[in-house]
C-alpha cells in the first residue's frame, strides 16, 4: 500500500472555512456538513495528508482500489477530482486548493492549520470495536449461538412487515460503497463478473410461521443487488441460494458450488414495531469478513426512503465507473399500502414451492396484495406467473388461466414497463397461448436488456430458441441461466430438454440421471423416459416409469406407457393405456396433447392428427414443442401435419 506519513487524526482547517474531519470523515464548511461520495472523500484525506506535494495517479489509485487492478481508473478519477472541485468552488485554470501538475498527478496547495503529529489509525469514522462485535454477532448465526434480543412492544402489529423493502435497501446503500473494493480483489479479471451470493437470512423471530419474512428479505436483496451494476456483478438466484437454508456448509465449500468469491448472510429480528437486521459480507476463499452492519429501526416511514436510497446507489456507482458508464438501476417501486408488501411476500413464498397447491395459495396472496394496492406493479406480475404457470403444472385446460394472466401482465407493465418479471410473464403467454413468437423474442429479450442477472429470462427464452430450433443459442442462454443458479434443477432439467430434442440423446441422458442423483423424485426429470425410447432402450424406461410413476390418475403416467410400449411394439399394453386416458378423461377434461403423444407412440397418425387438431382448439401450451420433439418425426411428411406446423408459427 501506499507509503510515507500515517492518516491524520482530528480536524483541520483550510480556505474560507472549510473543516476536514479525519475522525468522522466529513468535509463541513461554516458548521454544514458538505455532501461527498466514498472516493472524491478519500482522494481529498490523501491530498491533504500529502499536502504540498504531488500526488501521482498511482498512488490514488493504490490507496482506493489497491494494487493490481483492472479497471478504468482514469475516468474514476476524473470524476472525482471535478466534484471535490464543485464542492470546494475552486477553478481548475486558477486554482486555490486542488493544482494540477500535467502527466505527474495532484498537489493539494492550501495552507492547512490544526494539524495534529500523524499516529497510525484505523480506517477514518470506523469503529472497529462495534465492527468486530457487529461481525461476531453474525458470524454466530452459522453455529447457532445467538443471544436473545428484545424490544419493547409498542406498536401495531401492522406496520412491522413493511421495513423489509427498506432494509434490503438501507444495506445495499453501504453494499454499494464495498462494490468497487471487491470488484478490484476479485480473483476474476475485468472481463468476467464478480459473482455474489445473499445466502438465506435467518430468521430469529422464534416464530416459525414468519420464515416469509426472512425468505422475502433475502429474495429482496437478490433483486436489487442484481440491479446494482449487471454488466460486472452478478448475483446468484434464489433458487440455488435456498439449498443453503439452515445449513451448515463451510463458506469456502458454498464458494466452489455457486462459483461465488463473495457472500452476504445474516438475519432477522423483529417485534410489532421495531426491527433489527445484520448483515455481513464474507469472502469465500478465506472467510474474511469485509464488512459486517447492523440496523435497529422503528419502521414508520422508511419506505419513503426507496427513493433516496436508489439515488445515493446509482450515483456512487456513477462516479466509481466514470461519467461515460451507466448509472447503476433504481430499487424497485415500493408498494404505497404497508399490508400490500407483505402479503406480496406471502404470495411469492407459495409460488416459489411450484405445486398446483402452492401456486393457487399464491394467486389468493397477490389478488389481496392487488386489493391493497392497485398500482402494485410486482403483485401483479406474481399474479400473471401464477396463472401462465398453473396449466403446465395441473394440465387443465389454458383459457381458464391465460385471459387472467395476460390481463395481469399487460397491468403491471403499465404501472411499471422497467419490471423484468412482467416481461417475462408476457412472453410466455404470447408463446404458450398465441404463438407469437416475435413478440416472445421480443419480451424475453427486453427483459435481459432491463436485469441481465434475472436467471429465470435466461431459463426461459433458453426454452423458446430451443422451441424454434435454434439450439446453439438455446445452449449458450441457458448456460447463463446455469451460471446465475448453478443449482437450480429446473434450469438442469431444461439443459438437458436443449440437448435432448437436438437429437443428442446421450448427452441428456447424462444431464438427466446427474438431476435424478441430486432429487430422484424430481418430475420433470424423467423426461428421461423419452430419451431412453429414441434409443431404443425400452426396458430402462419402462423401469422408470413403473419406478418413478404417479398415481394411476394422473394422466401422464398412462401417457408414458402408451409411448414405451407403442414404440417397443407392445401394441395390446399400449391400447390399454389409452383406454385408461380415455376413461380420466371423460371424468375431467385434460390437455388433448396427452393423446396426441400416445397415439404417435402407437402409431396410429390418424388419431394423433385428430387430437393434435383438438389441442389447437384449445391453444395447448404443449404444441410449442411440435417443431423439435422427436416423437413426431413420422408424421412430418403429412401435409396435415405441416400445415398446424405453419398456423402454429414454427413451419421456418
Amino acid at each position: 500500500m501506499l507509503s510515507g506519513p500515517a492518516r491524520l487524526r482530528g480536524t483541520v482547517g483550510f480556505g474560507e472555512g472549510f473543516e476536514l474531519d479525519f475522525d468522522s470523515y466529513r468535509l463541513r464548511r461554516g458548521g454544514r456538513v458538505l455532501k461527498l461520495e466514498r472516493i472524491p472523500m478519500e482522494i481529498v484525506l490523501l491530498l491533504v495528508e500529502r499536502r504540498m506535494q504531488v500526488v501521482s495517479r498511482e498512488q490514488i489509485v493504490e490507496r482506493i482500489w489497491g494494487k493490481d487492478v483492472f479497471l478504468d481508473t482514469d475516468n474514476s478519477i476524473n470524476g472525482a477530482i471535478r466534484k471535490i472541485r464543485q464542492v470546494l468552488r475552486d477553478d481548475s485554470d486558477e486554482p486555490r486548493f486542488i493544482q494540477t501538475i500535467t502527466g505527474r498527478g495532484y498537489r493539494f496547495i492550501a495552507p492547512v492549520v490544526g494539524i495534529e503529529e500523524p499516529q497510525p489509525a484505523a480506517v477514518a469514522g470506523q469503529d472497529f470495536t462495534s465492527l468486530r462485535e457487529t461481525a461476531s454477532t453474525a458470524a454466530s448465526i452459522r453455529t447457532g449461538k445467538n443471544e436473545a434480543w428484545t424490544v419493547p412492544l409498542a406498536r401495531s402489529r401492522s406496520r412491522v412487515w413493511l421495513g423489509i423493502a427498506a432494509f434490503s435497501a438501507l444495506v445495499i446503500v453501504s453494499l454499494a460503497g464495498l462494490f468497487m473494493w471487491f470488484r478490484s480483489r476479485a480473483s476474476q479479471p475485468s472481463a468476467g463478473k464478480i459473482m455474489l451470493a445473499v445466502l438465506p437470512f435467518q430468521n430469529l423471530t422464534g416464530d416459525s410461521s414468519q420464515e416469509y419474512f426472512s425468505d422475502g428479505l433475502t429474495e429482496e436483496m437478490i433483486t436489487q443487488l442484481a440491479n446494482l451494476e449487471p454488466q460486472h456483478l452478478g448475483v446468484i438466484a434464489r433458487t440455488s441460494v435456498m439449498h443453503y437454508k439452515n445449513s451448515q456448509t463451510p463458506l469456502d465449500q458454498i464458494g466452489r458450488e455457486l462459483g461465488v468469491q463473495y457472500v452476504i448472510e445474516g438475519s432477522v429480528r423483529r417485534d410489532s414495531n421495531d426491527i433489527r437486521v445484520t448483515a455481513q459480507l464474507i469472502q469465500t476463499k478465506d472467510q474474511t469478513h469485509v464488512w459486517a452492519r447492523q440496523y435497529d429501526r422503528e419502521l414508520q416511514g422508511l419506505l419513503a426512503l426507496q427513493g433516496e436510497i436508489a439515488q445515493e446507489i446509482a450515483d456512487e456507482l456513477q462516479l466509481t465507473l466514470g461519467d461515460h458508464k451507466s448509472a447503476a438501476a433504481p430499487a424497485a417501486r415500493s408498494p404505497r399500502n404497508y399490508d400490500a408488501y407483505d402479503l406480496y411476500l406471502k404470495g411469492q413464498y407459495f409460488f416459489n414451492k411450484r405445486t398446483v397447491d402452492g401456486f393457487e395459495e399464491a394467486i389468493a396472496y397477490f389478488q389481496q396484495a392487488t386489493a391493497k394496492d392497485p398500482n402494485y406493479a410486482r403483485a401483479y406480475a406474481g399474479l400473471a406467473d401464477s396463472y401462465a404457470l398453473i396449466p403446465g403444472y395441473s394440465m387443465r385446460p389454458q383459457a381458464e388461466f391465460i385471459p387472467k394472466a395476460r390481463a395481469a401482465a399487460l397491468r403491471a407493465l403499465e404501472i411499471d414497463e422497467s419490471l423484468p418479471a412482467a416481461h417475462t410473464a408476457l412472453a410466455l403467454i404470447v408463446q404458450n397461448y398465441d404463438w407469437d413468437w416475435q413478440t416472445a423474442e421480443k419480451e424475453f429479450r427486453r427483459a435481459i436488456e432491463l436485469n441481465p442477472n434475472y436467471a429465470t429470462a435466461h431459463q426461459w427464452y433458453a426454452e423458446h430458441l430451443m422451441w424454434r430450433g435454434r439450439f446453439d443459442e438455446a445452449l449458450e442462454e441457458s448456460e447463463r441461466a446455469r451460471q446465475l443458479d448453478p443449482l437450480s434443477l429446473i434450469i438442469a432439467t431444461d439443459n438437458g430438454a436443449i440437448l435432448f430434442f437436438s437429437r443428442q440423446y446421450d448427452r441428456a441422458i447424462e444431464k438427466w440421471r446427474l438431476v435424478l442423483d441430486m432429487d430422484p423424485n424430481f418430475p420433470r426429470a424423467h423426461l428421461i423416459r423419452y430419451a431412453y425410447v429414441e434409443k431404443g432402450m425400452f426396458g430402462e424406461a419402462l423401469a422408470d416409469t413403473q419406478a418413478h410413476g404417479a398415481e394411476l390418475s394422473v394422466p401422464w403416467h398412462w401417457a408414458y406407457l402408451a409411448v414405451i410400449y407403442g414404440r417397443s411394439g407392445r401394441r395390446i399394453e399400449a391400447q390399454h393405456a389409452i383406454e385408461e386416458l380415455l376413461k380420466l378423461n371423460r371424468s375431467k377434461a385434460m390437455d388433448p396433447k396427452i393423446f396426441a403423444d400416445a397415439y404417435a407412440g402407437l402409431g396410429d397418425k390418424d388419431q394423433a392428427l385428430a387430437w393434435l387438431e383438438k389441442a389447437y382448439a384449445q391453444h395447448s401450451i404443449e404444441l410449442v414443442s411440435l417443431k423439435v420433439d422427436p416423437g413426431y418425426d413420422p408424421l412430418r411428411g403429412d401435409p396435415r401435419f405441416q400445415d398446424l406446423l405453419h398456423r402454429v408459427g414454427l413451419a421456418n
